[in-house]
């Protein structure tokens, strides 16, 4: 079992940038990837960046990929994912998962999940 808790949220202009959190417990945080995924209001949630256990690669939505970084601290059980320059398009319910059964991408692959944290980006 993984528990995961998510932090960092909240209202930013556009151009801003934000720093989520998400903390893990339960099984040794290193061997697994983790990743980011967010949900627009009537939207399904997407796909945003992964990261595997060793922290050494990571993999990006084309819609974030160069704005976002998303990196880990095992020693900490935490993941972040930084997001700059941030748009009206980033809003959205931004949720941490752990330990795909398959792909990253895919969130039919992912048993653990934190609660989400809203980002609202303002025009």
């Amino acid at each position: 079992q993984v528990q995961l808790v998510e932090s960092g949220g909240g209202l930013v202009q556009a151009g801003g940038s934000l720093r989520l959190s998400c903390a893990a417990s339960g099984r040794t945080f290193s061997t697994y990837p983790m990743a980011w995924f967010r949900q627009a209001p009537g939207e399904e949630r997407e796909f945003v960046a992964a990261i595997w256990g060793s922290g050494g690669s990571a993999y990006y939505s084309d819609s974030v990929k160069g704005r976002f970084t998303i990196s880990r601290d095992n020693a900490k059980n935490t993941v972040y994912l930084q997001m700059n320059s941030l748009k009206a398009d980033d809003t959205a319910v931004y949720y941490c998962a752990a330990d795909p059964r398959g792909s990253v991408s895919d969130t039919r692959r992912y048993n653990y999940w934190g609660q989400g944290a809203q980002v609202t980006v303002s025009s």
